[in-house]
Formats: structure tokens, sequence, C-alpha cells
């Protein structure tokens, strides 16, 4: 455990201060002459190398072999975020960059991507969006044959999304089974959700309203057990820019850069820790291997809730990025996001 801010001395917090702002600007190892020359503490050299001794025998500066410098460890990134940022506001170009990609925005899933892309852009981040879960009504179902015993399952819903997903057909089905079970499914689930429609399925069968044979009531259960157990476990999670990920710091870290793009590519881990922040009441910041998942590519989460007309939390908007960010300046801009996507789905 590191000491409070509080129990550090004034010269170890304002050394301290200069050492991870610096870091944070450069991505490297700050030495002690470089904080005599910019920090305006009127400390020598050799004050400043004592004094950056101490804070690394308390944990929060390390020192890399390969530099004379130090830089901020993780317990000390967490310290200056929670105890010392001084944060900056969203600049006036930033909120209008903000604003004009959310109102221009079509439907809401267009003001989401838009969201991911300007926080993006602004942050040289990768933007994240978790998207509300949201059940689509049935239009149609079908059924393709694709060998004797498998076949395609489409689900169109009523917003014109349209999705696939094999599944096994049930021993001795005809074709004109198929055929009747596409045809039962459209007529009696056409607006429902699918919650809805397997109610309504199991109902119509327990008082035996449906006209159908065995293998055909078995493959409607089948296929509509398969599309609610898979949307229920998918998380919807939007990523644009994961491309700034790879910058010419990155380059000589290209293991833990390849780490951090298979971790934003396995998206119900992600969506997992920005669900964890969805019952915060501002930017909450996750700091390398704070959380297991982060722990071999020293990344950061920086996320805040986002809240629908009733004002319940409907889902969360942040970026993901190397440890080494501009909180001070990236937090406030993830807390004005969700606030303005917040007040674009008020108005929907």
């Amino acid at each position: 455990m590191s000491a409070p801010v509080q129990e550090l001395t004034t010269r170890a917090r304002d050394v301290f201060r200069v050492v991870v702002e610096q870091y944070l600007d450069s991505g490297a190892p700050v030495g002690s002459r470089t904080i005599s020359k910019l920090s305006g503490l009127n400390l020598s050299p050799a004050s400043i190398r004592n004094v950056m001794q101490d804070l690394e025998e308390a944990g929060l500066l390390d020192h890399p072999h390969t530099s004379a410098g130090r830089m901020p460890t993780q317990t000390g990134l967490r310290l200056f975020v929670d105890g010392m940022m001084q944060a900056a506001e969203p600049t006036v170009e930033e909120r209008a960059v903000i604003e004009g990609r959310l109102a221009t925005a079509g439907p809401v899933e267009e003001a989401l991507a838009a969201a991911t892309a300007a926080l993006s852009g602004l942050s040289a981040c990768a933007g994240l969006v978790l998207v509300p879960t949201r059940e689509v009504r049935v239009r149609q179902f079908a059924f393709v044959p694709l060998s004797p015993g498998q076949a395609l399952a489409v689900l169109v819903g009523d917003d014109g999304s349209v999705e696939n997903r094999v599944i096994a057909l049930p021993d001795g089905l005809s074709a004109d089974a198929l055929t009747e079970a596409c045809n039962y499914m459209s007529a009696r689930l056409a607006g429902l959700t699918l919650v809805e429609a397997q109610a309504r399925i199991a109902g119509e069968l327990r008082h035996e309203k449906a006209a159908l044979d065995s293998a055909s009531r078995e493959l409607i259960e089948r296929g509509l057990a398969i599309w609610s157990q898979d949307g229920a476990a998918r998380p919807v999670l939007i990523v644009r820019g994961a491309a700034n990920l790879i910058d010419d710091t990155a380059m000589a870290d290209l293991d833990r850069v390849r780490q951090l793009l298979d971790e934003i590519e396995g998206k119900e881990a992600i969506a997992s820790l920005l669900g964890s922040a969805s019952n915060a009441s501002a930017a909450k910041v996750f700091i390398g291997a704070e959380n297991k998942l982060f722990a071999l590519s020293g990344s950061s989460v920086i996320a805040a809730p986002y809240h629908g007309r009733d004002g319940r939390v409907v889902g969360v908007v942040g970026v993901i990025g190397p440890t080494r960010l501009n909180y001070a300046r990236v937090v406030p801009m993830v807390d004005f996001t969700a606030q303005t996507l917040s007040q674009r789905l008020w108005r929907e």
C-alpha cells in the first residue's frame, strides 16, 4: 500500500506530480535534471534525486534498468488520478466535435457509433460504447436446409436486421415439416420479441393449439431457444479507432499492443468490465493490472454510464489505451460524452 497524498511532504508531492505529468506527456522515464529545468521547484538535481528515491521506496515510482529516470508505478498512477490530478474541462472545440457528431447522427445506433468515433479521434485511444440491450421484434423466421442434419436459422427483425445461426435438425424432419415450421413461426410470431414468442409457443403447445407434428414442434422450440440464449449472452459492444493504439511508442512494445488488441477482440470480457462502471456517478478509471483483463497488456480504461429518457442507466461509453494516458484531459471528455449522449437519448 502506498501512502495517501496527505502523508507525502510538500516537496515529495511536487516532485511526484511533475514526474507523473512529464511521463504521461512523453511516455519516457523522467530524470532529475529534466525536473530541475522544467518544474520551477528551485531544487538541485541532487535534492530531486533524493526525493525520487524516497518515492521509489514508497512504491510510487519505478526505476527502469535502462534509464536514469523514474516513471510512475501503477500504484503511483492511481494515487495521482484519485488525489492529485487537476482535471481540464473539454475545450470549446472538443465539445463542438462531440455535440456535432451526436446531433447529426440518425438512429440511436448511429449516435452510439458516432460517440465512439468522436472519443477515439479526440483521445487518440480506441473508443468503446456498450450498447443497451434491445429486444428485436420478429418480422420473419426461415429455415434454409444445409445438409440432411443441419439448417440455417434466419431471423429477420422489424428493424431490418438479419442474423443467421446453424441449427441441428430433429431426426426424421421432412422438407414439408421444415416448410410448415417456417410458415407457422412467421404467421404466429411476427411482431413479438423472442421472449414473447417463446411464451406464445409454449402456451400453444401446452394446450395443443398448434397443429404441428412433433418434429416441427421440436424444430421451432430449438430455433427459439438458440436465438434467445445467443442474444442474451452476446454483448453488444461498438469499438472504433483500435488503430490508434499502434503509435510510435507502441512499436517498441509490440507484445503489449498485440495483447491489448486480443483483449479488445474478446468483447465479452470488455463488456463485463464496462458494465461494472454502470453504477458510477461519473467516469471510472481502471488502471493496468487492477483488472485481471489487463494484467498482461497494462492498459487503462476510462468509462462513464449514460442514461435513457427515464433516467435509468442504459449503457456505458469510454476509451481504452495504454496506462500512459492524459487522464486529466480524457476523464472529463468521457464524462462530457456520456452526458451529451444521455441528452440525445432523452430526446428520442
